[in-house]
């Protein structure tokens, strides 16, 4: 069976090869391994992976502002899809920033990432079309 753990910096080279495998799933340089390290440091125990035989098969970055709730780079291992593994690692997110009085947690989709909003959709996460996204290089 598989093992649902707390991410770490150590588990970095997996996670960014699992990254690399999704269709759908943007990277940039804030998932260097010392922004990962940064983020994880300052949201601890929010962010778990899925383990089978030591290989992560499955991610969720997960943290919040003190406000609101955010998920990032939450992907599963296309040869392990269909087993729940992302609704356990949605679950799990969800309970930490429950347990942090976070009440509502946000996500992005990229617009061409149909797998992705099937998946959110599915499990009852609403679409915004009232939202815009600003983005700004500091």
């Amino acid at each position: 069976m598989y093992q649902y753990r707390q991410m770490n910096i150590e588990d970095y080279e997996q996670l960014i090869e699992l990254w690399q495998q999704i269709e759908g799933l943007g990277l940039s340089e804030a998932d260097s391994k010392e922004s990962i390290a940064y983020y994880l440091q300052r949201n601890p125990g929010m962010s778990f992976v899925c383990v089978d035989n030591e290989k992560i098969v499955g991610t969720i970055l997960s943290g919040h502002d003190g406000r609101r709730g955010f998920i990032y780079h939450m992907a599963v291992a296309p040869g392990y899809r269909g087993r729940k593994i992302a609704n356990t690692l949605v679950s799990q997110c969800l309970s930490r920033l429950k347990q942090e009085r976070i009440m509502k947690c946000h996500l992005m989709v990229l617009a061409d990432n149909e797998a992705g909003q099937q998946f959110w959709s599915k499990l009852g996460w609403m679409k915004r079309d009232t939202i815009l996204l600003y983005s700004s290089n500091t």
